[in-house]
C-alpha cells in the first residue's frame, strides 16, 4: 500500500481511503500539526513523511517534489523537525489501521491482553559471525514489544518454547507451530493464560474425552469444500494434568495448496529427503488449536492471522540490522 500511494501522482488520491477516516483527531495531541508553518492540511504532512519513509527519498529530495508538486516550500529542516513530532500521530494511525483492517475484537482487548509470540535466528556477519536465537512478544494493537530474549542456537534451554515467556492471567497467546508442544501449551494454561498455536501435525497429539487418541487426517477429510470449516474438542495430556482444547480447521484454496506443496517439494529436493503423503495431505489445511472457549471456529481461525503481523517486525529488524540501516541520527525520528 505504502509502495503504490507514495507517489506525488498517486499519493492525492490514496492518501484519504488508505487511512482512517478520523486520522487527523490525534494531530493536536501528538504536537504534529502545531503552528502550520507551510503545511496546508494533514494530508500535506503525511503524503511527504510518505514520500521520505516509503519510497525512500532524501529529505531534500522529498521538499523539492512537494515544490514541483505544488504541495508545499518548506526546507528539508524544517520536515525533519515535523518528523521528529509526528512519532505519536503515525504510531496512532497504525494501531487504528490495525484495528479496521485485522479480525481484532476491541471488547476483547478490553478484558485481556492479545500477544504475539515467535523466535529467530539472527547471526553477525562474516564466515566466523555466531548464531542466537531472539525469542520476541508483542502486544496488540500497539504493535509495543513487551519481552524479548536473546541466546544460543545449541545447548540446554535455547529452543523454541513457551516455557520462556513470562505469562500473566487472561493473556492470549498466538504462536506458530514451532511453539505447538504440550508441555509450552501447559506452561501457559497453568498461569490462567489462553493460547491459540498452529499445529504441528507430525508431533501434536491429543486425545477424545474417553482417552482414545485421535486421528487427525480422518477428520481433516471431511472438509471437502474450498473455505469449510471443521471443530473438534480434544483433550491435552500434560506432565502434571489433563486439559481441554478446541482443534479448528479450514481447508485452503486450490492455488494455497499448490503453492504450500511447492514449498514442501523445495525443502525436499534441498535437504535430499522424500516427502511422506501425509504431510501433503496436512497441507491441504490451516490447523490451529486453542485453549479459548469463545468465539465461533472462523472467528478463532480469522484471530490467528493476526499473529502475521510479528513477520513484519522480524522483517523490518532484520532490514535494519543486517541489510540496510535507519537514515536517521536520533531515536525520535527513527521511532517515527
Amino acid at each position: 500500500m505504502l509502495g503504490s500511494c507514495a507517489s506525488p501522482e498517486k499519493t492525492g488520491k490514496c492518501s484519504r481511503r488508505c487511512f482512517p477516516q478520523d486520522g487527523s483527531k490525534w494531530l493536536g495531541q501528538s504536537g504534529a500539526f502545531q503552528r502550520l508553518r507551510g503545511f496546508r492540511s494533514p494530508d500535506v504532512l503525511l503524503r511527504m513523511i510518505l514520500l521520505h519513509v516509503a519510497r525512500g527519498y532524501s529529505l531534500r529530495e522529498t521538499v523539492v517534489r512537494a515544490k514541483l508538486a505544488n504541495w508545499t516550500d518548506i526546507s528539508d529542516v524544517a520536515l525533519l523537525k515535523r518528523l521528529r513530532k509526528s512519532e505519536q500521530w503515525l504510531r496512532s494511525l497504525c494501531i487504528a489501521l490495525l484495528r479496521e483492517n485485522v479480525a481484532y475484537r476491541l471488547e476483547e482487548a478490553i478484558s485481556r491482553t492479545i500477544r504475539i509470540v515467535d523466535g529467530t535466528i539472527v547471526k553477525e556477519p562474516g564466515k566466523t559471525g555466531s548464531q542466537w536465537r531472539i525469542l520476541y512478544s508483542i502486544t496488540l494493537p500497539s504493535l509495543v514489544c513487551d519481552f524479548f530474549e536473546v541466546t544460543a542456537t545449541i545447548g540446554e534451554g535455547s529452543g523454541e518454547s513457551l516455557n520462556r515467556l513470562p505469562v500473566g492471567p487472561q493473556e492470549l497467546i498466538l504462536a506458530d507451530a514451532g511453539y505447538c508442544s504440550v508441555a509450552g501449551i501447559e506452561y501457559v494454561w497453568q498461569h490462567g493464560a489462553d493460547v491459540l498455536v498452529r499445529v504441528n501435525p507430525q508431533s501434536f497429539v491429543a486425545y477424545s474425552a474417553y482417552g482414545r487418541r485421535i486421528s487427525l487426517l480422518p477428520r481433516l477429510r471431511t472438509l471437502t469444500k474450498v473455505g469449510q470449516f471443521g471443530e473438534w474438542r480434544v483433550v491435552l495430556h500434560g506432565r502434571g494434568s489433563a486439559f481441554t482444547g478446541r482443534l479448528c480447521a479450514v481447508r485452503k484454496t486450490e492455488y494455497a495448496i499448490q503453492q504450500a506443496h511447492r514449498r514442501l517439494q523445495r525443502r525436499a529436493s534441498k535437504k535430499q529427503m522424500i516427502t511422506r503423503p501425509g504431510t501433503l495431505e496436512f497441507a491441504k489445511y490451516v490447523i490451529v488449536f486453542t485453549t479459548r472457549s469463545g468465539g465461533s471456529t472462523a472467528e478463532v481461525l480469522r484471530s490467528y492471522r493476526m499473529r502475521w503481523q510479528i513477520e513484519l517486525v522480524f522483517k523490518r529488524l532484520k532490514s535494519l540490522a543486517q541489510l540496510g540501516h535507519v537514515p536517521k541520527h536520533d531515536d525520535r525520528s527513527s521511532r517515527a
